[in-house]
């Protein structure tokens, strides 16, 4: 560092959620005064020129918080910021297309009666005309009053017409079950009613209160019912299988019912490392390739199998870092991958009710690597974002790898010394560095951490939003059992002196710090407490434990003493936990830092950045 008295320096940490920035004087010795710190929202992917935005409102808010402005800026320093982009290959995708005929696993709330009827589909409108002896199931549009609908059937009856259901648009499905002289099945709330098919034979099934429907949730069931051969019945297995764990169900075929069956192979992977090239089918699951990616380690780059899910996945990654930096795809290699074996539900073509059936899958995250261009382009645009703050061109540098700088972060925590090592929680990645007594620092970073818990959440869920599988992962659940009660997840209940919401009743809501928010859907709070923990376990366990391997000594993890958790998922109110139990049966000592002795976990890379400055040990060269 020149010398000149101290400078004022800037230290900003690009992350794949988040850009935590610190600002501090650096003397002319070496000398550290910290003076403030910043977080804000990452803009664009990370590892692009897009970042600078995010760079500019975090670092304005650390020199805020220091009291210093931009023009006594004198350096700013950025960490290499690697992108992690996740995506799904399927493992077993089987897209069921259900040519002319049409199957309503629908489940509403409150179906009436029980029982399974089979029989003609027939308008309400024309069941007066239906001949005695005929076994018909009446459908019936939304707009139709409950009381007359329930005279319609019982004089239909009472003429002899076989009436075995009914499929209703509205929602009077107890209505008309309490008015009718037998007990019959009855779905309502069946929103495309109209577009269910007359004069075709179906089935209605709905089962008692408390249990699900037994024959449209089998194969064979259905192929009872509707006389199907074998080649047949394997064909609509997956119409059986999302329709499993139902109260209701309707089937209905049509006399063209041809069943096709295209399948999209998931593909193979190719993984090359130094000195060998390992391919593994995917639909081997995510043990097999993670167990390849162990014997060929380090990973060099990464191919899918042309024309199959993961080809695409890949392909569609080197596209999207191609288009983002201006490098050639080819240019772009896959530096590390987490496999997570995962069931997602896949709608089955040909339903009325968006009825879907669970299907395993393979998640991967896949760490990007691309040339140092990339990190020269988002320094050169940080450097004229942050012009027009300081009114002159500042300097801007490269400082240095995430997980090494974290080490500089994490020694800022009472009671830390070398040997340490560093396991730096964050959106995109885990990344683990040791640092010896003589200050060598070594360093590794594994793809996966808290967005893919997020979009392991979120497809397991199928709730198809992010924001919503972000509150899941993030606070604890509770069940609303009353107007004036919950149920934690933990098994106590907490009693209110205000009614709460009616819409939150009965629900399973998420405790976040702006009040208890529903979770859509009706998984109940042991499915979502069970996808969340098992989503972080198979993501921030795992990656914690193959990360600490490639650093610890000798590859031994009782070589490790101390491990220190940095990044923003280990504010996480489990994880730390989670992977401190993990690490237990190897007497490790594992807890959550304290940056500075009052920054938590957070602004680790961003303080080390300062730190390894101030040193003299900056690792890369400036931008």
């Amino acid at each position: 560092m020149a010398s000149g008295g101290p400078r004022l320096v800037v230290g900003v940490d690009i992350g794949n959620s988040t850009t935590e920035a610190c600002c501090a004087r650096v003397d002319d010795d070496g000398g550290v005064e910290y003076l403030g710190s910043g977080l804000a929202p990452t803009t664009g992917i990370k590892g692009t020129p897009d970042n600078a935005e995010g760079v500019r409102k975090a670092a304005g808010q650390a020199l805020a918080d220091g009291g210093c402005r931009w023009p006594d800026v004198d350096l700013v320093l950025t960490n290499e910021a690697t992108p992690v982009i996740s995506g799904l290959a399927m493992e077993t995708i089987t897209e069921t297309v259900v040519t002319e005929s049409t199957m309503i696993g629908h489940d509403p709330r409150t179906p009436g009666g029980s029982g399974i009827g089979v029989g003609t589909t027939v308008a309400l409108a024309d069941l007066a005309d239906r001949p005695a002896g005929e076994d018909v199931l009446v459908v019936v549009p939304a707009a139709e009053d409950f009381e007359d609908v329930a005279e319609a059937l019982v004089a239909a009856a009472q003429r002899g017409v076989g009436v075995r259901g009914a499929i209703l648009g509205g929602d009077d499905a107890v209505l008309v079950a309490n008015r009718l002289e037998e007990t019959l099945p009855i779905v309502d709330e069946v929103t495309l009613v109209d577009e269910v098919p007359l004069g075709m034979l179906a089935a209605v099934e709905v089962a008692e209160p408390g249990r699900t429907i037994r024959t449209l949730s089998n194969s064979y069931g259905i192929a009872t019912l509707f006389e199907l051969d074998a080649e047949q019945t394997k064909m609509i297995s997956p119409v059986a299988r999302s329709l499993t764990g139902n109260r209701s169900a309707v089937v209905v075929r049509t006399p063209g019912g041809d069943v096709t069956d295209r399948r999209v192979p998931a593909g193979s992977i190719a993984l090359r490392g130094r000195s060998s090239t390992v391919s593994v089918e995917v639909d081997a699951g995510a043990d097999e390739i993670m167990r390849a990616l162990a014997r060929i380690r380090p990973l060099v780059d990464a191919e899918g199998e042309s024309g199959t899910h993961v080809g695409g996945m890949i392909a569609g990654v080197r596209d999207a870092m191609s288009e983002l930096t201006g490098q050639r795809p080819d240019e772009v290699a896959i530096e590390d991958l987490l496999a997570v074996d995962t069931l997602v539900p896949q709608e089955v073509r040909g339903g009325l009710a968006k009825e879907v059936a669970r299907e395993d899958a393979v998640l991967l995250a896949a760490m990007v690597r691309t040339s140092r261009g990339p990190m020269e382009q988002v320094a050169a645009e940080v450097r004229r974002v942050l012009a027009e703050e300081a009114q002159r061109v500042l300097e801007v540098e490269i400082g240095g790898i995430e997980a090494e700088m974290a080490v500089g972060g994490a020694l800022t925590t009472p009671g830390s010394g070398e040997p340490i090592v560093v396991l730096d929680l964050g959106g995109g990645s885990t990344d683990a560095a040791h640092a010896d007594t003589d200050g060598e620092v070594y360093s590794v970073h594994v793809a996966g951490a808290g967005d893919l818990v997020t979009t392991l959440i979120d497809a397991e869920l199928g709730l198809d939003d992010k924001q919503v599988a972000e509150e899941v992962k993030r606070y604890p659940l509770a069940k609303v059992e009353s107007f004036f009660h919950i149920r934690h997840e933990n098994g106590t209940a907490q009693f209110f002196t205000e009614p709460l919401a009616p819409e939150l009743f009965a629900r399973v809501v998420v405790l976040t710090d702006e009040g208890m928010h529903a979770v859509p859907g009706r998984h109940d709070l042991a499915t979502l407490r069970h996808t969340r923990r098992e989503a972080k376990r198979r993501v921030f366990v795992v990656n914690a434990l193959r990360a600490l391997e490639q650093i610890a000594p000798g590859g031994t993890l009782r070589q490790i003493e101390f491990v220190v958790l940095l990044g923003g998922s280990a504010l996480d109110f489990e994880i730390p936990d989670m992977i401190a139990d993990a690490v237990a049966p190897y007497g490790i000592v594992c807890g959550t830092g304290n940056v500075r002795g009052s920054l938590g976990p957070r602004n680790a890379v961003a303080s080390g950045l300062v730190a390894g400055h101030a040193r003299g040990r900056r690792v890369s060269g400036a931008a």
